[in-house]
């Protein structure tokens, strides 16, 4: 009894210790990702005086990029709603069966999420090789007389192209989750698979719907090498926020952080309008 009682004691103690030390661990850790992520956010804000900053948006590259901006994302948007709600309810319901059709479908799933972990060198040389005039349709659209790289058109694609994964991968999780016996009165009710996808799926998962929605738009308004390497960086045609931000910064600094703080302004307003409507 008395051997057992030190190592006891020095049991409890090892506890003790521990139960001190691992709060500390756990708040050190989470402070140093806290201050990397709010200190070049502090930096953007706070660096100059509101008047520099306020004084940098009346450079004449902010407007045209401004609107071109608003523009061309908004247009990728609607692409990406009409087209990619269609193929993610296609797909959600496809590869919800087994077989060998459903191994292609999920296949499917996997080449348009890809986008997603593509580096943006990539992707802008994919679009180049797809769609330039040496392209894999570059000869059927110079034969039409379209020219699409370095055009405004080729922002909305380069955009579309990298957002398009963020909307599909939030509807295809929406339609999956969908309850199996809605669907199955509907069916009974006599709903053909048009207005069983606009009268049931849509509504229903109109939430995750609206927020894969906001996060694509959000992706697109960042979107900055697909878009140089394939649109090109010309002023009032084919450069956006980002691009301005990437011009401004070789000769007015205030410029480029007060583009900067605008697109953190759009982007925080957008995150809290996605998690207020979570919230509803």
């Amino acid at each position: 009894m008395s051997a057992a009682a030190p190592a006891a004691r020095r049991g409890a103690g090892r506890r003790a210790l521990l139960a001190r030390a691992w709060p500390a661990a756990l708040g050190l850790l989470s402070g140093l990702l806290l201050l990397l992520v709010a200190l070049p956010i502090a930096g953007l804000l706070f660096s100059a005086p509101p008047r520099q900053l306020l004084a940098g948006l009346s450079d004449p590259l902010v407007v045209p990029a401004l609107r071109l901006t608003l523009f061309t994302t908004t247009v990728s948007l609607l692409v990406i709603l009409t087209c990619g709600t269609p193929l993610a309810w296609v797909i959600a319901r496809r590869t919800s069966r087994a077989g060998r059709a459903s191994r292609i479908w999920r296949a499917l799933e996997t080449l348009v999420e890809l986008p997603v972990v593509l580096p943006p060198a990539v992707a802008g040389v994919a679009l180049l090789l797809a769609f330039g005039r040496r392209g894999l349709l570059g000869p059927a659209l110079a034969a039409a007389g379209i020219g699409l790289p370095f055009t405004r058109a080729a922002v909305v694609v380069a955009q579309t192209f990298v957002a398009a994964p963020f909307y599909f991968q939030a509807a295809i999780a929406a339609f999956r989750r969908l309850d199996p016996d809605l669907i199955l009165v509907a069916r009974t009710l006599g709903a053909r698979p048009p207005r069983l996808l606009f009268t049931v799926a849509i509504p229903v998962s109109w939430p995750s719907l609206a927020g894969g929605a906001a996060m694509s738009w959000a992706r697109a308004l960042g979107e900055f090498g697909a878009t140089l390497m394939f649109a090109g960086n010309m002023s009032g045609r084919t450069q956006t926020l980002p691009l301005a931000i990437y011009t401004a910064l070789e000769s007015d600094l205030r410029t480029a952080q007060s583009l900067s703080i605008l697109l953190v302004a759009i982007a925080f307003a957008l995150l809290v309008a996605i998690r207020a409507g979570a919230r509803r």
